[in-house]
């Protein structure tokens, strides 16, 4: 019976391939909403999981998510440190920052400044906790020199849109589009190229690490923030944030030199706890002494996606797209369905004139339905994962993450969609009289 419920089905196959592009339709709306959804909460929280090393993130208790910075006074770094249990606790700064940038309009020939927000990161000004999880060029140890700053990669195009930087894919694509830049920053690279020392170096009177004396590494880019001059000496990779601005890692000091100057500074204290010891345990210790939240990374990140979920329009936006696609997949499959038991209601009829009871007739519309499920969701969720992988990559605007509970989701969707579209065809073919069989 259930060949025959096959060959029913794929008799006409126009109307076949208009019921599986329905539920197609469907499953790819519910799969690449939920994917950029669910990208999107990542990326709320994406800082959270870069700055990397430490167990614990101590904070002000009314801080919300992680872009809520409460700042803190400075000695309330000493106090966490006196906490039993920590074996080193680190400052972290973190804010957004005013960057002015000029460039040279090539229309008019005159200099003009550019003012761009930026994600400005402090880190410890010893152990560069926190660090970037990576180095596209450049070192961690150049943070050490006077003024220097590091970008990330995905920012360095916003920062500098004018230096043909939209598409940097390597370290060497780097070199190729700084050697056609103007001004100090070409002359930097090409004496740089030719091993001799550059003008921009620091001074040999300049408080320079002795592992850093003969590097030459040339400054990339300059800017400036709070009328002191910062200068790019490296480039990493960094996830992308929710904000789109670009993100620049400093010294904490230093940090503190970019900003205007305030009496609460210190963003964050980032806490290691001591072998053996409890991390729950710690952080109450923490929370009772000093009065200061001390949350783990993954609390952290639950607190800041929850925050986006309750005081934002984001969940309502995207699920108004989703219930929209399973009703529209419903409506398409279900209309389809019930079109093609009307076709073929002599055929029900006949097999029920000859003794098939009604169960194995349902069961046959079940497995009809179940047929166009399956290839739907197959085809929805290909179709899904294909733009989201046409749209990946670290310079990509496209937030899309699948996660496999979204593919339960949608395969469960799918089942419910297929399940309503078939009832009216189920409740026409039950209650069908075999004798219409013999009607003229």
């Amino acid at each position: 019976m259930g060949w025959i419920a096959i060959k029913m089905l794929t008799g006409d196959r126009a109307k076949f391939a208009g019921i599986v592009f329905g539920v197609a339709f469907a499953a790819a709306l519910i799969m690449q909403q939920g994917s950029i959804f669910w990208g999107l909460m990542l990326r709320t929280s994406a800082q959270i999981y870069d700055l990397r090393g430490a167990d614990l993130w101590v904070m002000d208790p009314s801080v919300t998510f992680i872009d809520d910075v409460k700042p803190m006074l400075e000695r309330q770094l000493g106090i966490v440190r006196g906490v039993e249990g920590i074996e080193w606790a680190v400052p972290l700064y973190k804010g957004m920052a005013r960057a002015k940038l000029s460039f040279k309009d090539k229309a008019t020939g005159k200099r003009v400044d550019v003012i761009e927000q930026v994600i400005l990161i402090g880190l410890d000004d010893y152990s560069f906790v926190g660090e970037p999880a990576s180095m596209f060029t450049g070192d961690i140890e150049d943070l050490r020199r006077p003024h220097s700053v590091i970008v990330d990669r995905v920012g360095l195009r916003k920062l500098f849109p004018r230096q043909g930087l939209n598409m940097i894919e390597s370290p060497e694509a780097l070199k190729t589009a700084l050697s056609q830049a103007t001004g100090r920053n070409r002359a930097a690279v090409a004496m740089k190229a030719a091993g001799r020392p550059t003008a921009i170096e620091p001074p040999t009177t300049a408080p320079v690490l002795p592992e850093l004396e003969d590097q030459g590494t040339p400054v990339l880019f300059e800017m400036e923030m709070n009328e002191r001059r910062a200068e790019v000496v490296g480039i990493c990779n960094a996830t992308r944030t929710f904000q789109s601005n670009a993100i620049l890692y400093t010294t904490f000091s230093r940090a503190k030199e970019f900003v205007p100057r305030e009496r609460k500074l210190l963003s964050y204290v980032l806490v290691k706890v001591q072998p053996g010891q409890s991390v729950d345990a710690v952080a109450a210790r923490i929370k009772s002494q000093t009065g200061l939240a001390a949350l783990t990374t993954d609390q952290f990140v639950e607190k800041t996606i929850n925050y986006y979920l309750r005081f934002t329009g984001i969940p309502i936006n995207f699920m108004t797209t989703v219930i929209l696609g399973f009703f529209v997949g419903t409506a398409i499959a279900g209309q389809m369905f019930y079109s093609f038991t009307l076709e073929n209601i002599r055929q029900f009829g006949a097999l029920k004139a000859m003794g098939v009871g009604n169960l194995k007739i349902v069961g046959m519309v079940l497995l009809q339905a179940g047929l166009v499920g399956f290839l739907g969701y197959g085809l929805g969720v290909g179709g899904a994962t294909l733009f989201g992988m046409a749209n990946r990559g670290a310079n990509s605007e496209l937030a899309f993450y699948t996660h496999w509970y979204l593919l339960v989701l949608d395969a469960t969707a799918i089942a419910v969609i297929c399940v309503l579209a078939s009832l009216l065809s189920i409740l026409k073919v039950v209650l069908l009289e075999p004798a219409i069989v013999f009607r003229g």
